[in-house]
């Protein structure tokens, strides 16, 4: 049980590092990629980002019952 959860961890981390990468900051971000930098400014978030921002949650949902997981195995 153990070495699964710590796997899964490991996977989670990494996910979760690429997807706060992937978040546009000041100078833009995943949503300059597709072309639609001007527009998103404009408009606020676009569907792209709302869904970025959905898994970065849930990534980070996951890292969280991991690490309580493992601090409880342990």
């Amino acid at each position: 049980m153990t070495i699964f959860v710590t796997i899964l961890h490991v996977v989670v981390s990494f996910t979760l590092i690429v997807l706060v990468l992937l978040h546009s900051g000041k100078g833009g971000g995943l949503s300059d990629m597709f072309g639609s930098g001007g527009v998103s400014a404009a408009a606020g978030s676009t569907a792209i980002e709302k869904n970025l921002d959905r898994l970065t949650i849930l990534a980070a949902t996951i890292f969280a019952f991991t690490t309580t997981s493992l601090a409880l195995l342990l």
